[in-house]
């Protein structure tokens, strides 16, 4: 008797197959999970069982930095090809970025809300390894993906997003987390040359970002960005918030550092600098929110793009409180109370769409061919999914 052939089981996707479209933009759950935590215990006042919601956060981040460095490992191993053919996309390069600051923001986590749970000598040892990974790859970035924009993507401005800003703001996050290991080096030397260099990071960062911010600003007056790049708009308050709270740290580890007139001298600029910037930040922030709610209207639908609500607002609340640690005003504790609940709410609906993502494949799969003609409220993801 013969019977009909029973179609066989689909063949599992092998392990390495599964990260072939795992690219850098990843580590932004990392960042907007880290600075989830350590954003949280700056508040001016809290309970003190959120310090251990604070921590679990942390510890989040730092599972997830691992899981996500040996995925990354795994990517490069088994397909350089699409690892180089991401370096040479200018829409993928810039993310390069991220890693150096998903090192810096869980390496800064450990000695904030991560130092109950592992100690603090445990914390300063994490932080200096992550920190110097961290910078390292950051400085690493901001000169290699403008060079290979230069001769090799050869973008047009027309084609500006704020992801641009990326690697040009991992710098800055370094200046902003380095003077918290200042305190636990050798005093003298080895204290004021990781305070001057957090300084010099300061300026090589603010500087470059003003540059590419220029163009970022140009594209964004000739007409909105694509829905599924409209996210990225509150990429900008990144370099915002994390300069404010930069020159505030730096203030703050500068006496006893370096000569009292300079001291006194970087705890005004910490004012000076902080306060106009921060108001600059809000009304970006204005504008950032008016695009996104036009883009949903318009259909704009999940991507990782969407964790770039996270870290810039965890940025802008680790500036208000070191603007009112530097002032005495209560307004600022309010405002980074409210930046905090902004935070808390978008990762919440980032993270959520990412489980969502990943357990229906949507998320790491091929991205899907765009149209030889699309329409100009439409735009091309890595997330895998034409929008």
């Amino acid at each position: 008797m013969v019977t009909a052939a029973q179609p066989l089981p689909a063949p599992s996707l092998p392990r390495a197959a599964r990260v072939r479209h795992l690219g850098p933009n990843w580590y932004a759950a990392v960042m907007g999970t880290a600075i989830l935590g350590s954003a949280g215990v700056a508040l001016p006042a809290h309970a003190a069982g959120l310090r251990a919601v604070f921590a679990g956060a942390w510890a989040a981040s730092l599972l997830l930095l691992v899981a996500l460095l040996a995925a990354r490992a795994l990517h490069w191993a088994h397909h350089r090809d699409r690892a180089r053919a991401d370096l040479l996309d200018p829409a993928v390069a810039p993310f390069y970025g991220c890693l150096s600051m998903a090192l810096l923001a869980v390496g800064g986590g450990a000695l904030t809300a991560g130092k109950d749970l592992i100690g603090p000598g445990t914390a300063v040892v994490l932080d200096a390894v992550l920190f110097t990974a961290g910078t390292a790859v950051g400085l690493a970035a901001a000169v290699a993906v403008p060079y290979l924009m230069a001769v090799r993507h050869r973008a047009q401005p027309a084609q500006a997003t704020p992801a641009w800003l990326l690697p040009l703001v991992a710098p800055m996050v370094s200046a902003a987390l380095g003077p918290l290991l200042v305190p636990h080096l050798p005093a003298g030397q080895p204290r004021e040359t990781l305070l001057l260099a957090c300084l010099a990071l300061f300026g090589l960062s603010l500087l470059a970002t003003l540059l590419m911010l220029s163009l970022v600003f140009a594209r964004l007056v000739s007409g909105p960005l694509p829905l599924a790049l409209t996210p990225t708009l509150f990429l900008v308050l990144g370099p915002l918030g994390q300069s404010t709270t930069a020159v505030a740290k730096i203030g703050d580890a500068a006496p006893g550092v370096v000569p009292a007139a300079d001291a006194r001298g970087l705890a005004v600029l910490a004012v000076l600098y902080g306060v106009p910037v921060m108001g600059f930040a809000l009304l970006w922030l204005a504008l950032a929110i008016a695009h996104v709610v036009r883009a949903r209207r318009q259909g704009m639908r999940f991507a990782m793009s969407w964790w770039a609500f996270t870290f810039p607002v965890g940025t802008c609340v680790t500036g208000a409180m070191a603007l009112a640690r530097h002032t005495g005003l209560a307004v600022y504790d309010a405002l980074a109370v409210g930046l905090y609940a902004l935070l808390a709410a978008a990762w919440a609906v980032a993270a959520a769409g990412t489980v969502r993502g990943l357990l229906s494949g949507e998320l790491l799969a091929a991205p899907r061919r765009a149209p030889v003609a699309p329409r100009p409220v439409t735009g091309r993801t890595r997330s895998g999914a034409a929008r």
